[in-house]
């Protein structure tokens, strides 16, 4: 008589990636090391660290899925439930290192965007203090308010 399978579910904030997945095992990592969950395992709950959690399929096949740490609960010996800020699934580890590298890519790229128009905001609010500090011929430096700085005030 063999164990019952174990049920996987992965769930970010936004989405759930896989929901009560049969699997057979799976491996981990907290911040004691890599472990390994088969049906039977103790309850138990752990901070993952980021890294790749892998899981054997009822059918032999083995999944993949990169993690921003997360939670990851066992309960009842069979239910395995991983929450995580981040993920990205793959079959392959090299279809998940593709996955990775193009996520990094992206973020690099909105950060690099922010960074971009953070610096413009930053010029207009420079070039539009300097519009009412420059003096005004006449002198003074007329505002929106009557004289400004060095003004003359007869």
């Amino acid at each position: 008589m063999s164990a019952a399978p174990l049920t996987l579910t992965v769930a970010t904030p936004l989405r759930v990636w896989f929901d009560a997945v049969e699997i057979v095992s799976l491996r981990a990592e907290d911040a004691s090391g890599s472990f390994g969950i088969r049906p039977g395992h103790a309850d138990c709950v752990t901070l993952l660290a980021p890294s790749v959690v892998r899981w054997t399929c009822t059918d032999g096949t083995t999944r993949y899925c990169a993690v921003d740490g997360g939670v990851l609960l066992v309960s009842r010996g069979v239910r395995i439930s991983i929450a995580c800020r981040e993920a990205i699934s793959g079959d392959s580890l090299e279809s998940l290192e593709a996955g990775v590298r193009s996520r990094h890519a992206e973020e690099d790229d909105a950060a690099r965007r922010a960074r971009v128009e953070q610096l413009q905001l930053h010029a207009r609010a420079v070039r539009q203090m300097l519009r009412y500090l420059r003096p005004h011929p006449g002198g003074g430096a007329d505002g929106p308010d009557g004289p400004g700085i060095g003004a003359n005030p007869r």
